[in-house]
């Protein structure tokens, strides 16, 4: 499987880097120390320092992924005395490199921990964080040094796409990014004044792991792509496709809610993708919503589908907002009814082709 996910998150944070230390070069001359950045409380000196720390720290975590899955690794970055905003400049090159070559190394699966929200994320969510910080900050420090700066529009988009998939999309991506950060505006929306980024979910599941698609992923899966995940043969199979093309709307029409999204199931022995799982829309007024699933064939028979739901439910049903999940199978569909069957489900319902299914807290 070529790498093209991991390939075009490294390109990412390393055109950003490069655009961002470009213009920053031309107000190397400026006062850094006197001048706020933006709307920050901190300097642009600080700003700047910050950005490097942020950039090195991820690096960090996806180097030592598996030792420092509670906490960041305990390191931090220091100048020396007297450096200046060309030596500043520097770091942050040197350090945007060094996340670029992480995420270049990172295998696809891997994780690292960050606390937002779910307590880690993968090789292209810290190139994404990455890439934000870089964009949002630069422009931080060009607006306090009175610089113009509009990065690359898919950059901004790169990072919306990955960690603000509750963000719906606005009429391009750069001002979207400054409005969900509480740094400009949007016509029709009120102002953001708290905000955090979202990495995405992932829940154990056996032998399986549950792996939440982003809006970037369900856009590839959507338009006849892997999604950035290596397929078994037959795989991702036509429902897989069918619920991106859900999550993609929902994205775009501004309802989407990532935990109730949907997800692909990673086998753990040799992290191929063996089919996609997740719920129809989030939970209604009620607490119920609806699970769907499927599988690819050759994936099929070996019990991936009643772990996976298993897992699913135990934690849907864990949470405050959900109170019962519902299942439809064909009538004539008997292994998915023995799915739901050794789930928990139970047939509450018959009509027409259709069964229905419930569990309840």
């Amino acid at each position: 499987m070529t790498d093209v996910c991991g390939q075009r998150a490294a390109e990412a944070v390393e055109r950003a880097v490069a655009d961002a230390t470009r213009l920053l070069r031309t107000a190397a001359d400026a006062d850094w120390d006197s001048t706020r950045a933006g709307g920050l409380e901190w300097n642009c000196r600080r700003t700047a320092g910050h950005l490097a720390n942020a950039l090195i720290a991820y690096a960090g975590q996806l180097a030592g992924r598996g030792r420092h899955m509670d906490a960041y690794a305990p390191f931090d970055l220091a100048f020396e005395d007297g450096t200046d905003p060309a030596g500043l400049i520097d770091v942050l090159e040197t350090t945007g490199t060094l996340l670029a070559m992480a995420v270049r190394s990172t295998p696809p699966r891997a994780r690292a921990f960050h606390p937002f929200p779910f307590r880690s994320a993968n090789r292209e969510g810290f190139a994404a964080m990455g890439v934000t910080e870089t964009l949002l900050h630069t422009y931080d420090i060009a607006t306090g040094l009175g610089v113009a700066y509009e990065p690359p529009a898919d950059l901004a988009e790169f990072a919306l796409t990955r960690i603000f998939p509750q963000v719906r999309p606005g009429p391009a991506p750069w001002p979207t990014l400054l409005w969900a950060t509480g740094r400009g505006d949007l016509p029709g929306r009120e102002p953001v004044t708290d905000w955090l980024w979202s990495n995405n979910l992932v829940l154990p599941a056996g032998r399986l792991t549950l792996e939440g698609v982003t809006p970037a992923a369900a856009a590839d899966l959507a338009t006849g792509g892997d999604g950035g995940f290596d397929w078994v043969e037959g795989g991702p199979y036509e429902g897989t496709r069918q619920a991106a093309a859900m999550t993609l709307k929902a994205y775009e029409t501004g309802v989407h809610r990532p935990e109730f999204g949907l997800f692909v199931l990673v086998r753990r022995k040799d992290d191929r993708a063996v089919g996609g799982m997740g719920f129809h829309t989030a939970p209604d007024e009620e607490g119920r919503t609806e699970i769907g699933y499927d599988l690819a064939t050759s994936a099929r028979g070996r019990g991936y589908a009643t772990e996976a739901l298993r897992a699913l439910s135990e934690w849907a049903l864990a949470r405050t907002d959900v109170r019962s999940l519902f299942a439809t199978v064909e009538r004539a569909n008997l292994p998915s009814q023995r799915v739901v069957t050794r789930a928990g489900f139970r047939q509450v319902e018959a009509e027409g082709e259709l069964f229905a299914y419930e569990l309840r807290d």
